[in-house]
């Protein structure tokens, strides 16, 4: 298993990286890795399972696979050097082993044979499931406990997710998922949802040791850059032409000299209640998040 993961699949994150302390680095990179992990299991990703050091498992269906992950993981059991790293991690940090349970139940959903979201209600739930356990679980090695700034980092990964979701409908759509509608209002739609839940988790970066937070920044910004140029495409056909959207490295460059201007207008934000109250509200109809927070 090759142990960066992180620089091989996401170069914006990785980008972001740079501004990070090595200690932080190295947690981050533990973190994207067990998760890239089952998420490409879930993908069935070939490149990728031929990497499984366990080579017995390979010939299993993904959710087998993933499975298998997961007993290990309630068992405390070293499977493997990534599931073992994760452990450790997990202990240092004392972050509540329930999330865990959550990423698992968002990325056995992406097993079905054929994936169907049919409200807004399922949509934040497999977002939160799938990248909002992410944003805590950084956030719980950034230090963060505030809870308001908890629920943005929550909301940081929502927004990604959705990101992710409005990119990938072609992609997902060859993979018996469908998230949202392959139409372009549906993915106007989902780039406008994903805007509130970054403006969210604006003010939640504050909350972070000075020395972390433009790494986090600089992530957030050009992430979103994504959603802004999926916009310009303008309509379907257009949208359908361009091919996977991504943020070249120009492009990163000025996304992150303008997060200086972010840095700055945070020194000067306050931080307040969390304001997405309703949309929280909605997912914990299934999930109690304040027992992750």
């Amino acid at each position: 298993m090759k142990n960066n993961l992180l620089k091989k699949y996401a170069k914006s994150f990785y980008w972001a990286g740079f501004f990070l302390t090595s200690e932080i680095y190295d947690k981050s990179l533990i973190i994207y890795n067990y998760c890239r992990t089952l998420d490409d299991i879930a993908d069935s990703n070939p490149e990728f399972i031929d990497e499984i050091e366990n080579h017995k498992y390979t010939n299993k269906k993904s959710k087998e696979i993933l499975q298998t992950y997961k007993t290990y993981w309630r068992n405390k059991s070293d499977f493997d050097s990534v599931t073992k790293d994760m452990y450790e991690l997990f202990e240092r940090e004392k972050i509540s082993r329930i999330i865990i349970e959550d990423l698992f139940d968002g990325l056995e959903s992406d097993c079905q044979e054929k994936v169907e979201i049919n409200s807004e209600k399922d949509l934040l739930i497999y977002c939160y499931r799938v990248a909002g356990t992410v944003g805590l679980m950084m956030s719980k090695i950034l230090n963060v406990h505030d809870k308001n700034s908890l629920k943005g980092a929550i909301d940081l990964g929502i927004a990604m997710q959705l990101t992710n979701i409005a990119r990938d409908v072609i992609e997902d759509k060859k993979m018996g998922r469908r998230y949202i509608d392959h139409n372009f209002e549906s993915i106007v739609k989902t780039i406008k949802m994903a805007e509130i839940f970054y403006n969210s988790s604006f003010q939640a970066i504050k909350s972070i040791p000075l020395k972390y937070r433009f790494s986090i920044i600089v992530a957030r910004r050009i992430y979103r850059e994504i959603g802004h140029k999926i916009m310009r495409k303008k309509n379907i056909t257009n949208y359908n032409n361009s091919g996977k959207v991504y943020v070249s490295s120009f492009e990163k460059i000025v996304q992150t000299l303008l997060s200086i201007s972010d840095l700055i207008k945070l020194a000067f934000t306050r931080i307040e209640n969390h304001k997405l109250g309703q949309e929280h509200s909605i997912i914990m109809e299934e999930i109690k998040l304040n027992e992750r927070i």
